[in-house]
């Protein structure tokens, strides 16, 4: 519906099409299906080697035909992971950093729309493992690859979390202070969901841009952007957060309402390759539309709060994973 009205009356976010990107290297998890396969899509037009990291074999196999359809030549590719199992993390982000010359985009986009609470394969509340702390651990696995492209290849590598205005409704109490505090039963799903998205934002801002970006005086640039509400097959699971009508009514309005999966793409698009973050020093920012920069909630703008949840993301992963489970945020590869 949004698409339609976009056409009529020019409203809606503006597009963002990608052009010489050859020699770029991206990596898009959920890359795939949804609004990363078409982020995937767009830099692999425009020249870009493009990995998708999906759990499913054959939304892979889809992605690669749709794209090989539109441009022949395009470098795309596929692996499989499960962002809610660290120990499956760590293999093949590692391996990614290990096999490939370089790393441009970094583009977060998986994850687990609002639903009911469970555990992942670590026995950590799935939001948070999925839509966060596997990315979060995918980052910190891929940190060399992406400072050596900044130091030794002379690119400005980007990371764009997909964040979301739904930040806002994070629980009120959340304090990134044990993962019991994480796994709890109580919280409904657009709670859970939403502690997701404000974590993001608080990683790309202050643990990301405020912290290691900082500290290693490095030229990587880290955002966090909002897509809008957008017509995917994630939307379905409003029904399976809320039974019963309200449920389906939530379904029937986003997908009748939201923006189309392209259009969703490009805040993410934007941040990936708009010469204005670099120019402005916005590293860190949160962008509500291509050029738009968001208003985030008090909770995204505690920087206590980012620090609590950049020590908690490395203690739960020395826990689940190993004390050499982390590799040294000042490493280069």
């Amino acid at each position: 519906m949004q698409s339609v009205l976009q056409s009529i009356t020019g409203l809606g976010p503006t597009p963002v099409h990608p052009s010489n990107l050859d020699g770029k290297v991206a990596i898009v998890t959920g890359g795939a299906l949804g609004i990363g396969f078409e982020v995937s899509r767009a830099l692999a037009n425009a020249g870009c080697r493009v990995i998708m990291v999906n759990r499913k074999e054959e939304q892979g196999d889809d992605a690669i035909s749709t794209i090989k359809s539109e441009s022949p030549n395009a470098q795309v590719e596929w692996k499989g992971c499960d962002l809610g199992s660290l120990k499956e993390v760590r293999e093949v982000f590692s391996d990614l950093r290990n096999s490939l010359d370089r790393l441009d985009y970094l583009v977060l986009s998986a994850g687990i729309n609002t639903n009911q609470y469970g555990l992942d394969a670590d026995g950590i509340d799935r939001h948070f493992g999925v839509n966060f702390l596997g990315h979060f651990y995918a980052v910190n696995q891929l940190w060399p690859l992406l400072r050596k492209t900044d130091k030794e290849l002379g690119g400005k590598p980007r990371v764009v979390f997909e964040a979301s205005e739904m930040h806002r409704g994070a629980p009120k109490n959340v304090h990134f202070a044990s993962l019991e505090e994480i796994n709890d039963e109580k919280l409904g799903p657009t709670e859970l969901y939403a502690r997701t998205k404000l974590a993001m934002i608080l990683f790309a801002k202050y643990g990301l841009a405020g912290k290691v970006i900082k500290e290693n005086g490095d030229g990587i640039i880290a955002v966090s952007v909002h897509p809008g509400a957008v017509n995917t097959a994630m939307q379905q699971q409003w029904k399976d957060a809320y039974p019963g009508i309200t449920g389906k009514l939530l379904t029937w309005a986003m997908l009748s309402f939201g923006r189309d999966v392209e259009q969703g793409s490009y805040s993410a698009l934007w941040a990936l390759t708009s010469p204005k973050i670099e120019e402005e020093n916005m590293n860190g920012w949160y962008f509500n539309d291509p050029d738009t920069p968001g208003k985030e909630s008090a909770q995204a703008s505690d920087e206590k709060l980012g620090t609590a949840l950049f020590d908690l993301s490395e203690m739960i992963i020395k826990e689940k994973v190993g004390e050499d489970a982390l590799v040294d945020w000042k490493e280069c590869a």
